[in-house]
C-alpha cells in the first residue's frame, strides 16, 4: 500500500493531535501539563494512524466490514496491552501497573481513538465532496462548450447556403456578405473563448448578423433593432443571437412580404432584457422553430449558466412568434 498525504492533511492531523494532547494532558485544576499523559497519547495516536491509513482505506471504504471489525478489535486490544503491560508498568509500577483494569483502559483508549478516526472521516468526506464538485464543474463546462460549438456550425450552415445562392446569381452583394460573415466568425472563434464577453461586443456581433440577414429581405419587410445599455456588463456569449437568427430564419421561410422583426435589448443594473418577435404565416409549421438545434441549445445553456437567474418565455399567437428573455447577469454560475 502506497501512502500519499498532502501537506494540508498533515497539518490537519497535526492540529487534531495537538488539540487532543492539550485536552488530555492539561490539568485545568492546577494549570499545568501532565507530561506523562503525552506518553499515553503517543500510544493512542499510533493505533489511530493504523485505523486512519490502513483499516479505513483497505477494509471499511472497500465494504469489507467483517474484516474491518476483526482488525479493529485486534488493534484496540494491542493498544490496551501496550497501555496496561508496558506504559503503566514503566511509569506506574506501584499503582496502576500492579492491576489489570480492562474497563478503565477501554474508557481511556476508545473515546480518543474514536475522535481521531472521526477527524479522518471528516477530512476524507470533505476531500471527496470537493472532488465531486470539481468533477461536476468540469462536466458542466464540457457540456457548455459542446453546446456552444454546436451553435457555430448551425449558424455557419444557414449562412453558407445563403452565400451560395448569391454567388450563383453573381449578386453584387456577395462581397458584403462575405465581409459580414467573416466578422461574425471572427467573433465566434476568438472573442467567445471566455465564459463571458462584454455586452457591447455581443451587441456588435448581433448588429453584424442583422445587417447580414437584412440583405435577404430585399424589400420583403423591415427590421426594428433597439438597444439601450447603461454601462458595460458581461454576459455568456452566443445566447442572444440564437433568437435573432431564429426570427429571420422562420419569417423568411414562411413569408414573401410584410415581414416584421422587432429586436429590443435593454441592459441596466445587472439585468438584461431581450424581446425578439417575428411575424409568420400561420400555414408554416412552427415545430421546427421551437425545436431547432440552436433554440434547444440556448435553452440548455441558460439552465446551466443561469439556473436561478433567468426567465425565458415563448409565445406563439396571432401570427406573431415572440421570445422574452430576462437574465440576472450576476447570477452566473462560476
Amino acid at each position: 500500500m502506497k501512502l500519499k498525504l498532502s501537506y494540508k492533511e498533515i497539518l490537519f492531523q497535526f492540529f487534531v493531535v495537538v488539540l487532543l494532547g492539550v485536552l488530555i494532558a492539561f490539568d485545568k485544576d492546577h494549570y499545568h501539563f501532565r507530561w506523562i499523559k503525552i506518553i499515553f497519547l503517543i500510544n493512542y495516536v499510533f493505533i489511530a494512524m493504523i485505523f486512519n491509513y490502513f483499516l479505513l482505506p483497505q477494509y471499511y471504504y472497500k465494504k469489507k466490514i467483517l474484516k474491518f471489525i476483526l482488525f479493529s478489535c485486534i488493534f484496540l486490544a494491542l493498544a490496551i496491552v501496550i497501555e496496561e503491560f508496558v506504559i503503566e508498568k514503566i511509569f506506574f509500577p506501584r499503582s496502576r501497573g500492579r492491576h489489570f483494569n480492562l474497563f478503565a483502559s477501554i474508557l481511556d483508549i476508545v473515546p480518543v481513538i474514536f475522535l481521531f478516526v472521526t477527524g479522518k472521516f471528516i477530512w476524507d468526506a470533505t476531500v471527496k465532496q470537493n472532488k465531486i464538485e470539481s468533477l461536476n464543474r468540469l462536466m458542466v463546462e464540457s457540456e457548455l462548450d459542446y453546446l456552444k460549438q454546436q451553435i457555430n456550425p448551425h449558424f455557419l450552415f444557414n449562412n453558407l447556403n445563403n452565400l451560395y445562392s448569391y454567388a450563383i446569381e453573381n449578386s453584387p452583394k456577395t462581397p458584403e456578405i462575405i465581409i459580414q460573415l467573416s466578422s461574425i466568425l471572427r467573433y465566434m472563434l476568438y472573442d467567445c473563448r471566455e465564459k463571458t464577453v462584454s455586452i457591447y461586443k455581443e451587441i456588435e456581433n448581433i448588429q453584424a448578423y442583422v445587417q447580414l440577414s437584412e440583405l435577404q429581405l430585399e424589400g420583403k419587410g423591415k427590421v426594428n433593432f433597439n438597444v439601450q445599455i447603461d454601462s458595460d456588463h458581461y454576459v455568456a456569449p452566443l445566447i442572444l443571437i440564437v433568437f435573432v437568427e431564429n426570427a429571420f430564419k422562420h419569417s423568411l421561410g414562411s413569408q414573401s412580404d410584410n415581414i416584421i422583426i422587432d429586436i429590443d435589448i435593454h441592459c441596466s443594473n445587472n439585468e438584461l432584457k431581450m424581446k425578439c418577435s417575428n411575424t409568420f404565416e400561420s400555414k408554416n409549421n412552427l415545430k421546427q422553430e421551437e425545436g431547432g438545434i440552436g433554440f434547444k441549445n440556448v435553452a440548455t445553456r441558460l439552465l446551466r449558466l443561469y439556473p436561478e437567474g433567468h426567465q425565458l418565455k415563448v409565445t406563439n399567437e396571432n401570427n406573431l412568434f415572440s421570445v422574452n428573455l430576462t437574465i440576472q447577469l450576476n447570477s452566473l454560475i462560476q
